[in-house]
């Protein structure tokens, strides 16, 4: 079982929280375990801690404060029963203390060294306030709080601790939230800020003792940061670890800095994570600066760190990290960039072979994804697009042998120049590196990706849709298991779980290209949550424009084979714009009718609409990915162009015209990766353009446009071969410039 779906199975029986706000330390709870009396009653227990509770001067988070109030008011409202255990008292205490001070103090008493303010005193005034804070906010969500202050010596006493679970039982059974905070005005500490000495010692270690006397369902903790990370979070190598294995982990991370304020910090709130959880109670340290990851939690949201004892269980014992697994990825590119020309292309070979030995094996794997697909009740284009069809596998192979039968492109020299004499530069091709491709539906897309990364060097990791699931697993094992062990199968990673995403996109310093295939809304999201370049496009909305002069039946051909060809394809025509001319000669309504034979539904623009008494396009900038398309009537092919700039996508345009003047003013200003004459828009693929296979196709104008093939999976980098040059101010040498021939 994964831990995500743990997640959700521990959260679903989850009635009674225990949430701490911010740090929080661990009491030792075995020495008292055995005289505890506890009441068995659901409890969700929260706390929230004091940087959580503070703003960086000092002052009360009072808009974090009152998410959370609301947050804790809804799951009142659903039926949780949830304790508070807070911190910021002191803060509070502080911050009045030094304002009373300070205009109570002479001009020469604020000449003296400024003694710091006593900390019984802070807790003792910050309590009055904190609470005056709660209350006022709870009241205003018409919840009632009630104020526990406790200290350690309080649990030496069986009787207080029977007292405590009777009045928790009956507070929660009036939908009465308790907060508790150490009564440290009180303690019997002299540091008790610094002294751990007691049953608990801080806020933090408070909140996991009551979530075990309190028999508590999870424990949730509320930090400054989204969880715990394998090194400090400001460092850009550190990941958010969401699954704590003691096992694994325990004296593999380096905690950063103690906590800004409070007595708390990361070290302190994983060791008490971890002896809740191995008491039972399942806990989980999240960030307390969003608005709702407290509900979120407990909607089995993977957010934050869970700690559980039943955690070595979920992961697999070979389960590899994302950070690993990029890194394994470089290095294995390495490796594979140290081949001959030869050996590459042998591996290409070798894995086309596997393919086809292993075509039975793969297409019952897609099978059940399809029928998964189906039975789950997935639109009929994704279905499409999920399954094999016949001879597809035959067809993914030799497509791969094409690819290793072309010219080598890595280390071409591009150009070769004499910068002075027995001084020669040389700009070679060279692979990015690491590239992170993101892909739906499509399980082929996996072989064309992994083929072009083995031709030009370079690493790859793989997402592929859950609903490809099984079929994105035996074609990365054919596929790996071709690959010699001297490079490593790790040069080809497959991720496999949706909740990786978010990690891998913040590794810019290992991946350098993600390629998201799919559609508009994960390209969309998928540019706006990393830093690295990210190469693709969101919509295919294809335009075929018919002009005036445009032979018939070839029109009726390439409209016909643009949108029936393959629907679901992001080169398939979406518009299909007509010259006013052809709705007087018939050709129009030849057109819609031959669509409409072929199942094609027609919308129509305004214009069309209008004229035709057709339904109206709800967009005019809309990719169907099925049998509909959008019909408009233009003026001209100025007009076409236009409109083909206002609602396209950039992706790829046709004009079928017998005007050879109006076509190229059509191909010049047409503004797309791709622009035709007299041919469907299905010809824009990198297999179809003869690059033997494709990524995806670019809308961008970087780098690479259109289908990107293995030159888009290049760039470059310059060679030097001199004889002992130094600069020397450009004193010593004598620059030549000179073009030197490719084959010198």
């Amino acid at each position: 079982m994964e831990a995500t779906d743990s997640t959700r199975a521990f959260v679903k029986d989850v009635k009674r929280v225990v949430i701490k706000l911010r740090a929080f330390s661990l009491m030792d709870y075995a020495m008292l375990k055995n005289d505890f009396y506890c009441i068995r009653f659901s409890v969700h227990s929260l706390f929230v801690g004091t940087a959580v509770v503070t703003r960086a001067d000092g002052r009360l988070a009072l808009g974090r404060l009152g998410a959370l109030c609301e947050q804790i008011h809804e799951l009142n409202y659903q039926g949780y029963e949830v304790i508070l255990v807070t911190s910021g008292a002191v803060g509070v205490g502080r911050q009045r203390l030094r304002y009373r001070k300070l205009i109570n103090s002479s001009f020469a008493d604020l000449q003296k060294p400024q003694v710091e303010l006593d900390g019984k005193a802070c807790a003792a005034v910050g309590q009055n306030g904190l609470m005056a804070l709660y209350d006022t906010l709870f009241s205003q969500l018409d919840v009632t709080s009630a104020q526990l202050l406790v200290t350690d010596n309080d649990f030496r006493d069986p009787a207080f601790r029977k007292q405590l679970n009777e009045t928790v039982k009956s507070l929660l059974s009036l939908k009465v939230v308790p907060i508790f905070n150490e009564n440290d005005a009180v303690s019997t500490r002299k540091a008790p800020y610094e002294d751990s000495s007691g049953i608990f010692w801080d806020n933090d270690s408070l909140a996991a003792l009551l979530a075990l006397e309190l028999k508590a369902d999870l424990l949730v903790l509320l930090s400054d940061v989204d969880g715990l990370y394998s090194g400090p979070p400001s460092d850009p190598h550190s990941e958010l670890i969401h699954t704590y294995i003691k096992e694994r982990q325990e004296g593999l991370i380096t905690f950063g800095d103690k906590s800004r304020v409070g007595r708390g910090g990361m070290t302190a709130k994983v060791k008490a994570a971890v002896y809740a959880a191995y008491a039972g109670i399942p806990v989980v340290i999240t960030s307390g600066f969003a608005v709702d990851n407290i509900l979120k939690v407990l909607n089995g949201k993977r957010i934050g760190t869970l700690f559980h004892r039943d955690a070595n269980k979920w992961a697999p014992q070979g389960e590899v990290g994302a950070r690993e697994m990029a890194v394994a990825a470089r290095e294995s590119s390495r490796r594979l960039q140290a081949l001959s020309s030869h050996d590459r292309s042998k591996i290409l070979l070798d894995v086309a072979d596997a393919l086809e030995a292993n075509e039975k094996l793969i297409i019952a794997e897609n099978e059940a994804d399809v029928a998964d697909a189906q039975q789950a009740g997935y639109e009929k284009s994704l279905v499409s697009r999920l399954a094999l069809k016949p001879g597809k596998i035959s067809s993914l192979a030799n497509a791969i042998r094409v690819l290793a039968n072309m010219e080598e492109p890595v280390g071409r020299v591009l150009k070769r120049t004499e910068l002075s004499e027995g001084f020669v530069l040389e700009k070679t091709s060279s692979p990015l590196g690491v590239l992170l491709i993101i892909f739906e539906s499509r399980p082929e897309a996996l072989v064309q990706i992994a083929s072009l990364a083995i031709c030009s060097g370079n690493g790859l990791l793989l997402k592929g849709g859950k609903e490809a699931r099984r079929s994105n697993a035996i074609l990365h094992k054919v596929i790996t298991s071709a690959i010699p062990k001297s490079v490593g199968e790790r040069l080809i990673g497959l991720v496999t779980s949706r909740e990786e995403i978010p990690e891998l996109l913040k590794l810019d310093d290992v991946i350098d290209l993600v390629i998201p295939r799919g559609s508009n809304k994960l390209v969309t999201q998928i540019k706006t949550s990393t830093k690295i370049p990210v190469l693709g496009h969101a919509d295919g909305i294809c335009h075929v424009y018919v002009d005036k002069s445009a032979n018939r039946d070839m029109a009726k051909q390439i409209v016909l084979d643009a949108k029936t060809d393959y629907p679901a394809a992001c080169n398939a025509m979406e518009t299909l714009l007509v010259h006013k001319d052809l709705l007087q000669d018939g050709i129009l309504n030849e057109l819609i009718v031959e669509l409409q034979i072929k199942g094609v539904k027609i919308f129509g623009g305004p214009r069309a609409s209008s004229l035709l008494n057709i339904p109206e396009a709800r967009s005019l900038h809309h990719e169907y990915s099925s049998l509909a398309c959008t019909v408009e009537i233009v003026d001209d092919v100025n007009a076409a162009i236009d409109h083909i700039h206002q609602h396209g996508s950039a992706h790829t345009d046709c004009i079928v015209t017998e005007d050879h003047e109006i076509a190229e003013l059509f191909l010049r200003q047409v503004d797309s990766a791709a622009v035709f004459h007299n041919a469907s828009t299905r010809f824009s693929d990198g297999f179809r353009f003869g690059l033997g296979a494709e990524v995806g196709i670019s809308t961008s104008r970087i780098h690479a446009r259109g289908p990107v093939g293995v030159e888009g999976l290049l760039t470059t980098r310059w060679i030097a071969r001199g004889s002992g040059q130094v600069v020397n101010g450009d004193k010593g040498i004598v620059y030549t410039h000179k073009d030197m021939s490719l084959q010198a």
